[in-house]
């Protein structure tokens, strides 16, 4: 049998610039119980903020001036829900999270993930850093008063 032998050698400059696909990190989020939910180019906290429930809007189709942001996502479409807004009514289209089914985002329009021109991922849904909850996973809820202690 004859002996086979391989070579190999990598090459690489200090002096080369990075090129553009290089330099455009991929951002990677978790639901809070630590599954993988999104890759996306873009971080999370500089998309625009939805004013009726403060999700963050992610492009999913190209418009005449803006193009669509590349992204991943790891989740299970869930039944409609009609939500009744100011004005009128709206048809969510829900995704969550496979394994422990909680709730991370919702579109306009009818599966597959990014049918429809938005996509949107809810306030506190997910973390940058799997297994750690996001800051604003509670913005909104009521605290708890501790001082007060029930005797009986």
């Amino acid at each position: 049998m004859p002996k086979v032998v391989s070579r190999s050698a990598v090459s690489s400059s200090t002096d080369a610039r990075p090129t553009a696909s290089a330099a455009a990190a991929l951002r990677v989020y978790y639901c809070i119980c630590g599954e993988f939910i999104l890759v996306i180019e873009k971080s999370l906290s500089v998309l625009p903020k939805r004013q009726t429930d403060g999700a963050t809007i992610i492009r999913c189709q190209d418009s005449g001036t803006e193009s669509a942001i590349v992204l991943k996502l790891n989740a299970i479409s869930t039944d409609p829900v009609l939500v009744e807004r100011p004005g009128g009514h709206e048809r969510q289209y829900r995704f969550s999270c496979p394994r422990c089914n909680l709730l991370v985002g919702y579109q306009s329009t009818p599966p597959p993930v990014k049918s429809g021109p938005y996509l949107y991922i809810l306030r506190g849904a997910l973390t940058h850093m799997q297994g750690q909850v996001p800051k604003d996973a509670f913005d909104g809820e009521a605290a708890l008063d501790l001082s007060e202690t029930v005797t009986q």
